[in-house]
């Protein structure tokens, strides 16, 4: 059960804007993932609290969905009030994500089940092909495909052909 919700919570898609701004709005919507397809987590250790309605899975932690894979040192899972739904997934420590040549990296992750945003936190840094995007935030509203890098944002990338 947990793996089920776990898949239909890690879809997360990235793309770049080409501006640098303090605050900077980015379109995420270039790939796709089916979160429907089945889950894999891998983690040295798995432990879970039915006492505050939690599970953490820590030590390389790995979680794999089709062509779409977050790895972290942690990940807590949060159970709604019924404790069977997944409300929140906080990932820590080295986060990364990566979906075929996109990819985005932060200290920290947390995804919230129900608004479908995604808030990545500490030394951000996006890449999609050679194209690349850091700021100390990025926020990612998974429902529209949009998102917005905040703090200090800088972006680097090659003109396109047209």
């Amino acid at each position: 059960m947990l793996m089920r919700s776990i898949a239909c919570s890690i879809v997360l898609v990235f793309g770049l804007a080409q501006t640098a701004l303090a605050q900077a709005s980015v379109a995420f919507g270039g790939l796709k993932a089916d979160p429907t397809a089945q889950v894999e987590m891998n983690a040295d250790t798995l432990t879970v609290n039915q006492a505050d309605g939690t599970a953490v899975f820590s030590g390389n932690v790995v979680v794999s969905q089709g062509a779409m894979k977050l790895s972290a040192n942690e990940v807590r899972v949060a159970y709604g009030a019924d404790k069977t739904s997944i409300e929140t997934l906080y990932a820590t420590g080295n986060v990364l994500l990566v979906n075929a040549s996109d990819a985005a990296k932060g200290d920290t992750a947390v995804y919230t089940i129900a608004s479908g945003e995604v808030v990545m936190t500490g030394n951000v840094l996006v890449t999609q092909g050679q194209a690349a995007m850091s700021a100390e935030k990025m926020v990612i509203d998974l429902k529209t495909g949009m998102g917005r890098m905040e703090g200090r944002v800088k972006t680097t990338f090659v003109p396109g052909k047209k």
